[in-house]
Parts: structure tokens; sequence; C-alpha cells
């Protein structure tokens, strides 16, 4: 519901600045996690893809077909990973794909098993990949579309996500919209308070996590995790300091006023003067720097 009514707030603005919905519709794309309960996830993606449709089609009168169709990424839910039996968040991001598959997604990245416990080694992230291709060149499940849909448990299940996400996009809209609406905390409340109540349950063994409540080992495995040397930190920064010697800092100083005179003026797509700016080799760091110069920073409401 939340990721929903951040979409409809950007296709508004859109509108708002005189642009015709079809026009940019069709190159909307969304990023979606998948979790580990296979039919729950799958019906998610489901509902998704209907009420994306029926946004378009109902709310904003788009005509083309490629501007009702949702496009998204997925990413295997990190926050699933363990410390403890490392080895088993294969099995885990594995469901997750397989999730995200049959949910309809255009792509996807699968997590490292190690990731609980640092940066992704190569052959963890060897492995993630060998995931996706087995998914892809083995399982036959990209062979149809919505290969889950007439099952009695998924239809049930997609038409109760659907019917919840409804009632948060309609509150959403009675607080005046997404803007609205994080101005207000509200999708930082919602969020905050599921996740503390799901780690609650997991504390108290309501919800299972093998190897946190359930099937606990006394030990952590060893296993081989990545150590990043930290010369790597070094040849950054000399690198870093070679590009804004060698550059035009000419250049780069009109680039960022630039940007900053677009900020300043709300009417302004400034999306030009920051490609401009990365011709001329500002920093990404110097790009942020000057909108928040003029937009300051954001600061989560002291309700929360």
């Amino acid at each position: 519901g939340f990721t929903l009514a951040n979409g409809i707030a950007y296709v508004q603005a859109m509108i708002d600045r005189g642009m015709e919905v079809d026009s940019f519709a069709p190159r909307f794309s969304f990023f979606f996690a998948a979790y580990t309960n296979l039919l729950e996830e799958v019906a998610k993606f489901r509902a998704l893809r209907r009420m994306w449709a029926r946004i378009m089609k109902e709310r904003f009168n788009a005509k083309d077909p490629r501007s009702m169709m949702l496009r998204f990424h997925t990413q295997t839910a990190g926050a699933t990973l363990t410390a403890q039996q490392p080895e088993v968040n294969i099995i885990r991001t594995t469901i997750q794909a397989l999730a995200a598959v049959l949910g309809g997604t255009q792509s996807l990245h699968v997590n490292s098993y190690d990731e609980a416990l640092s940066l992704p080694s190569e052959e963890a992230v060897k492995l993630s990949v060998r995931v996706q291709q087995v998914l892809l060149y083995e399982a036959g499940i990209t062979d149809t579309i919505d290969p889950l849909a007439g099952s009695y448990y998924i239809e049930w299940l997609t038409d109760e996500i659907e019917e919840r996400a409804w009632k948060i996009i309609d509150e959403i809209d009675r607080l005046g919209g997404m803007l609205r609406a994080i101005e207000l905390g509200y999708p930082q409340r919602e969020i905050a308070k599921a996740a503390y109540e799901y780690q609650i349950k997991v504390e108290k063994g309501e919800i299972p996590v093998i190897g946190i409540n359930i099937f606990v080992e006394p030990e952590i495995p060893k296993i081989k995790i990545l150590k990043v040397n930290p010369e790597v930190r070094s040849r950054v920064v000399e690198r870093l300091k070679q590009l804004r010697a060698n550059r035009d800092n000419a250049k780069v100083a009109t680039a960022l006023e630039n940007i900053r005179k677009a900020a300043e003026n709300p009417k302004t797509n400034i999306f030009p003067y920051i490609l401009e700016a990365v011709r001329v080799k500002a920093t990404l760091g110097e790009i942020s720097g000057v909108l928040r110069e003029v937009w300051g920073e954001w600061k989560a409401p002291e309700a929360l």
C-alpha cells in the first residue's frame, strides 16, 4: 500500500507539471523485497500488479496498456538473513527468489548467504547467481505467465492482500496524499510498529526462525568471510584527489551553481542540470551538497 501510494504521488506530480500520463507511465518501475512465506509473497506480487493496473486505468485514465503494467525489480529480503547457521540463508533466498519469479518480477537480485556477517565473499556471490540461473534454466517456472493463477488459496490470498492494501491507500488519501502522510509520520510509524511487533514475536518464539528460536546450535559455524583490504580506501581517496586536480573546476562550479538555481525553482526540471554536472565530473557528494543547501535535510517528525 505504501509503495503504490508513492507511485501515485509520482504520477500525480508529473501530471501536475503538464505531462500526459501515457507519455511517461510506461517507463515506471518499482522495487520490492521478497520474503520467505512463499504463497503469501506470490499473492503479494499478484495483488500489486492488479492494483497498479486499476490505479492507472481508473484513477489516472491511462489508455496505453503499457502504462498499466507493473514492472518491478525484486531483491530477496536481507532482514531475514541470520548470522546463526548462515548456510540456511541459501534456502531462504532461494524460496524468496522463487516467489518473486512466480509473482512476475522482471529482474532479480538474490542476497548472498553471508551478508549477515560481512560484505559477501566471491564464493557466496557466485552461489547467489547460480540460484537465479537454476530458476531460469532448470526449474521451468518461466515457461508460462502467472503459473499459480487459479489456485483457490492463491486467489483468496491475493484478494485479501489487495483489500488490506486499498485500506492503506484510502487512509493516505484521507490524510492528503503520500507527501503529507510522510510529513505526519504515518507510514514511518506503521512500518516501525510492524517491525517491532515482528521482532517481539520472534523473541517470544511465536514466529519460528531456524537458528534463532528453533533448532538452535550452540556455536556459530566458521565460514570464510570477506575482509576488505584497508588500502582500498586509500586508493579511492587518491583517485578522488586526482579527479579534482585534473578536471575543469571552473566548469564544475558553474554546473553546480546552475543546479542551485534550478533547485530554487519548484517548476524547473533539475535533471538536465545534474547530467551536465556529471559530464564535467562533479562528484555525487558535491551535487548532493548543493541540493541539501537549497532544500535542507529531511528530519522525521518528533512524534515518531
